[in-house]
Formats: C-alpha cells, sequence, structure tokens
C-alpha cells in the first residue's frame, strides 16, 4: 500500500524540486504546487473510501515490524484531519499569495509534515514531523514583506515554540525512560502498568503544553495574538483554521492509546477550561478585529480540548465535530478581514457596501455561536450531552460552556450589528477583494450543506469514533508480533 507514503513524500518532494520548476518552466510552476495538493487529495479520498470498505490499516516501512520499525496508520480520524488540511489549502490557494515560491515550498513542508504527524505510529517520529511544521510555521508568518510587526511575531512564535518543543522532547523523554520504547503501540500495551503513575502524568504534561503551543491551548498560546494581528491573512486562516487541528490530533491519540482512564483526561480539562474562559474574556474587551477572531480561536480550540477531556466515545465525537466546524468557519472569518482590519466600529454600514460578505460574517459568527439549525449547533449539542452523560465535574464545564458562550454571543452580536448600522461620520467600508472573497464563499457553501447533512455526518463521526476508540484494532494491525507472542 503506497498511498499514505505518497501523502508524504509528494509534499516534500514537490517543495524540494519547486525551485527548480520555477527556474526552467515558470507556466508549470504555477500549477505545482497545486497539483501536488490536488494528488494528495485524491490520495486520501480514495484511502477513506478504502477505510470505510475495509477498516483501519496500517503500514509497516521497510518491512520491520513493530516495535522496531516505524508504523503508519490509517483510520478516518488522521484521514479526516488530512482531508481538512488539504481542501483548505487547496481553497486558500486561490490568490496572489501563493504566487511566491518561498510560500509555495513552506505550505508543501507545511502540509507534508502534518500528514505525516497525523499518520504517524512512533513518538519520535511524530516529534520530527512537529519541527518540520513549526519551521514552516515560522517561515510562513514572517512572510508578510516591508512589515517589521510580521517579523517580531514570528520572533515571538519561534520562541514560544522552541520552549514547546523542548517540552515536547522532555516527555518524549520521560515516557522513553520509563518503558523502553516509542512506538505507539507498544506503549499501548504497557501504559496501564507504566504510564499512568505521577511520571507517566508528568510525562503527559509536558509533552501537552509542547503541542498545546501549536493546539493553542492556556498558557502557551501568547504568541497567537501578535501573529494573527501581522502575519499573512492566508497564513493565519491556514495556521487557525487547520494546523492547530492536527496538534489535537495528536493529543486525542496520546489520550486514547496511552492513558485511557487516567487523569490525563482531568489535565487536558483544566488546560481547556482555563483557555475557553480567559480567551473569551479577552476577546469582548478587544476592539481590533484580527484580535478578536485571535482570541475567539483560542477559545474555540480551549473549547475542543474540554470535549476531548470526555472519556469515552460521546466525547470523541463531540471534539471532532467541533474541531472539523471550526476548520469551516474561522478561516472564511480570517480571508474577510484582509480589508477590514482594525476597530470592529469602521465595519458601520458594510452590508450596503459588501453585501455577499457581510452574509459571510454573520452566518459563521452565528454558527460559530451554536444558533440552531447551522453546523455549531449540533457539535455543542453533542458536547452538552457528552458532559451531561459523564457528570461529575464535567457538569460544571458545561456550565462554563454556557457562560463562555453567553459571552461570545455579546461580541460576535456587537460586531454583526455594527455591519447593519450607518454612520455618517465613519469613512466607507472596504469591499474584500474576490481573492479572498471566493474561497470564503466557497466556505459558506460547505458549511450549509453540512447543514443539510448532519444525519450522514452524524452517523459517520459515530463509527470514526468507534474505530479510533477501538485501541486493541490499532494494536493488533500495528504490533502483530506482541498478538502471536512472538
Amino acid at each position: 500500500m503506497i498511498g499514505p507514503v505518497l501523502l508524504i513524500a509528494l509534499p516534500f518532494l514537490g517543495a524540494f524540486l519547486l525551485p527548480l520548476v520555477y527556474q526552467h518552466y515558470l507556466r508549470a510552476a504555477y500549477w505545482a504546487a497545486p497539483m501536488v495538493v490536488i494528488t494528495n487529495l485524491i490520495i486520501a479520498l480514495a484511502l477513506w473510501f478504502g477505510v470505510s470498505m475495509v477498516g483501519p490499516q496500517s503500514l509497516l516501512m521497510g518491512g520491520f515490524a513493530a516495535p522496531l520499525g516505524i508504523t503508519y496508520y490509517i483510520d478516518h480520524l488522521a484521514l479526516l484531519f488530512i482531508i481538512l488540511l488539504l481542501a483548505g489549502s487547496l481553497s486558500l490557494w486561490l490568490g496572489a499569495w501563493h504566487r511566491r515560491l518561498q510560500e509555495e515550498m513552506l505550505t508543501l513542508l507545511l502540509i507534508g509534515s502534518g500528514t505525516g504527524m497525523a499518520l504517524s505510529g512512533d513518538l519520535f517520529n511524530i516529534y520530527v514531523f512537529f519541527e518540520i511544521m513549526a519551521v514552516a510555521s515560522y517561515g510562513l508568518t514572517a512572510s508578510r514583506r516591508h512589515c517589521g510587526q510580521s517579523f517580531a511575531a514570528s520572533l515571538r512564535f519561534l520562541i514560544v515554540g522552541a520552549l514547546g518543543s523542548s517540552m515536547l522532547l522532555l516527555g518524549i523523554a520521560l515516557i522513553y525512560a520509563l518503558t523502553g520504547t516509542l512506538n505507539l503501540s507498544h506503549l499501548a500495551v504497557l501504559a496501564p502498568e507504566l504510564l499512568h503513575g505521577t511520571t507517566g502524568l508528568a510525562a503527559f504534561t509536558f509533552m501537552l503544553i509542547g503541542l498545546g503551543v501549536k493546539a493553542e491551548l492556556f498558557a502557551v498560546n501568547t504568541w497567537v495574538p501578535e501573529v494573527y494581528a501581522h502575519a499573512p491573512i492566508r497564513v493565519i486562516a491556514l495556521l487557525g483554521g487547520f494546523v492547530s487541528k492536527l496538534a489535537m490530533l495528536i493529543i486525542v491519540r496520546l489520550l486514547l492509546l496511552l492513558y485511557a482512564g487516567s487523569d490525563a483526561y482531568l489535565i487536558l480539562l483544566v488546560f481547556g477550561a482555563l483557555g475557553l474562559l480567559t480567551a473569551e474574556f479577552a476577546a469582548l474587551h478587544a476592539t481590533d478585529l484580527r484580535r478578536i477572531l485571535a482570541y475567539s480561536s483560542m477559545g474555540q480550540l480551549g473549547l475542543i480540548a474540554i470535549a476531548f477531556s470526555i472519556p469515552g466515545e460521546a466525547g470523541l465525537i463531540a471534539g471532532v465535530a467541533l474541531a472539523a466546524h471550526h476548520a469551516v468557519a474561522k478561516p472564511a472569518l480570517f480571508l474577510l478581514i484582509e480589508n477590514w482590519g482594525g476597530h470592529w466600529q469602521k465595519l458601520s454600514g458594510a452590508v450596503k457596501v459588501a453585501p455577499l460578505a457581510s452574509i459571510i460574517f454573520v452566518i459563521m459568527t452565528l454558527s460559530l455561536i451554536g444558533v440552531p439549525p447551522l453546523p455549531g449547533f449540533w457539535a455543542k449539542l453533542l458536547l452538552f450531552q457528552a458532559g451531561l452523560t459523564a457528570g461529575g465535574i464535567f457538569n460544571w464545564a458545561i456550565v462554563l460552556i454556557v457562560l463562555t458562550t453567553l459571552i461570545e454571543t455579546a461580541y460576535w452580536l456587537r460586531i454583526n450589528r455594527q455591519l447593519f448600522q450607518s454612520e455618517n461620520n465613519q469613512p466607507p467600508v472596504n469591499i474584500p477583494p474576490d481573492r479572498e472573497l471566493w474561497p470564503a464563499a466557497l466556505l459558506l457553501v460547505l458549511l450549509l450543506l453540512i447543514s443539510l447533512n448532519i444525519g450522514t455526518i452524524s452517523d459517520e463521526l459515530t463509527q470514526m469514533a468507534y474505530h479510533a476508540n477501538d485501541t486493541e484494532t490499532y494494536i493488533k494491525h500495528t504490533l502483530p508480533m506482541w498478538q502471536t507472542g512472538e
């Protein structure tokens, strides 16, 4: 099975060959990188249907069996986040930003490393891909030319990211010291005896902090407002909409395979709750539209973390639904604000000047709030049901979510009302350019299609959660020597 290898290899190969293509075949270079993404998207969709027919699959690299060899595990959970990354990158490719060689190379590196991270069944392999993704992210955030603030924000991102990488590596080192292996399936066998104690939970906390830099979790998300305020708009749409979900995916894998039934779920709950509360209050008091979206993203990632902290399939379903919804709604909002930056009060009368952009903005924000029948409502409903079913401390988490939803409603409705109010002393609102408007409109169409197919999507999420939560199947596919007793 060569498909998973191509998903990782093609973007890296494309990034390596792209300078040569630009130098010798300039016309072909215009479509070279998008064609790599389209090819990967076709492969990912083919793998999705393959998993639907025969179940999760695994690939042993180099013919070496785990735990000595590197394994890749292909299931619907990993493929969903990969498809979101590829489809999102492709939609963001529609515009002038991707006509520069450096950004195209870095984006392909980010896609390849993100895909590898999602499929990897080895902690060290995950760390390597994480570092490549981090370097690509730093370069992209600094790609706004002649903008010192963009460089400063990227430097801040780099410093926080370096701290996060150190924490991730420290957590991995602790796990290796405790178990003598880094293979996830092997660790899943050893975890109940070796990783559920104090040292094992400390290792999880270190890894959570490291991955939390990209997942925009509390305490290590201080880079987000500065980067989102000054980086190129398509970069922040890519980071906030898709890259953050890949880091969250790894956290979920760790919980399901290594820390099932342990206090690691409560640790994630604390980080998620603090992130949600602080970010929503910050968004309420912010005035710059870019920063409001930044804090809103931080809050949404905290909400997703709370969902994943609920043990069992119900929490997993809610978390995936919230993550997928955020990956559709938030990039559309980012695309609209390139010409709408500054104080939110400057949007007075925007509906008269830019009606389509205003409609997209209103619908996306209402979905983030959770207004029925939009997908955001169904995702939050799944979260409420999961939390109330789990009971205990999760009842208080639901109370917190209701409180922060009221805060979220306050600042989004305040901005939406401004779109429909005209003030004579305000300069006219800029119209978002077509290269930003049409990808946002495409995401709106996708959101509406999701609204019309909630039942089918719910069934798919249930099946996905069942397979992702099945640790025995994961071990059976990736660690056959353990099953046979060899």
